[in-house]
């Protein structure tokens, strides 16, 4: 149940909490305070058109976009088909769509590895090159979790290459990233920071802490929101950091990491 009395469902997985949904009127908006954040991306790309989102658990954040955007087309690539199932059954996807999307042309999900899908994707030459992903895409969203853990094949400098294979120039990508002993480990937030900052130019980092539900989707922990793209934007909630902050640099031969703060 939420602070204000409201029915809430979640979706937990390993233990822990995926994604929610409201039971009433608010059954297309967003429970958590990341996902909400993740239309931040609208600011950075006022005109997007095109979003990939990597992850679908309880279709949060795609329900809102069908209801809120109609402009936007919107691909999700979910590993599990039980999970959207799921979703469709007792988190309203089924309903979102008839409603917002009656002739599917919006909403379209892509069942699969999300690394190994962006790793085919658009590379001359490779097998599945064109096997379901745009060419290009406005916004890119990775909301991948196994359990408290990141998706470690989507964190690395080979991912972050892939995606922006994918991404238009002035496109954005958003990556939740979740701190480990109830926020005051962000030894992967900097990591993360430090690995997309050795792909992309610009890179900000937005705390999207959920008191409301203990610390956010992770029994007490913080979710961060971490940006990155070509150019400048001047995001709301954005907190500044310097080289001091940053972690190492996360590859597919092996990761790091040490603990730290951002700078106040």
């Amino acid at each position: 149940m939420a602070a204000d009395d409201s029915d809430v469902r979640v979706l937990v997985s390993g233990g822990v909490f995926q994604s929610a949904t409201f039971l009433d009127e608010r059954r297309f908006d967003p429970v958590f305070a990341y996902q909400r954040a993740f239309d931040v991306a609208f600011e950075a790309v006022p005109g997007a058109r095109r979003v990939l989102m990597l992850g679908g658990g309880g279709y949060a954040w795609p329900k809102h976009v069908l209801a809120t955007r109609p402009e936007v087309a919107l691909d999700v690539v979910e590993l599990d088909p039980a999970v959207t199932a799921a979703a469709g059954r007792w988190f309203f996807l089924d309903e979102a769509r008839e409603t917002f999307d009656p002739d599917g042309t919006r909403l379209r999900i892509l069942t699969g590895d999300a690394r190994e899908l962006l790793d085919r994707a658009g590379v001359p030459g490779r097998a599945g090159a064109d096997d379901g992903l745009r060419e290009t895409y406005d916004v890119i969203v990775d909301d991948c979790f196994s359990g408290h853990e990141p998706v470690a094949s989507l964190s690395t400098v080979e991912a972050a290459e892939a995606v922006r294979r994918r991404l238009a120039p002035d496109g954005v990508y958003l990556a939740n990233v979740v701190s480990a002993e109830e926020g005051r480990d962000l030894a992967f937030l900097r990591d993360e920071v430090a690995t997309l900052s050795a792909v992309f130019p610009r890179v900000c980092v937005i705390p999207c802490v959920d008191d409301e539900f203990g610390g956010g989707d992770s029994g007490g922990e913080d979710n961060y929101l971490v940006v990155a793209g070509n150019r400048d934007h001047e995001l709301p909630g954005a907190v500044p950091f310097d080289d001091d902050f940053l972690g190492e640099v996360l590859t597919d031969g092996g990761q790091g990491g040490h603990a730290g703060g951002l700078r106040p």
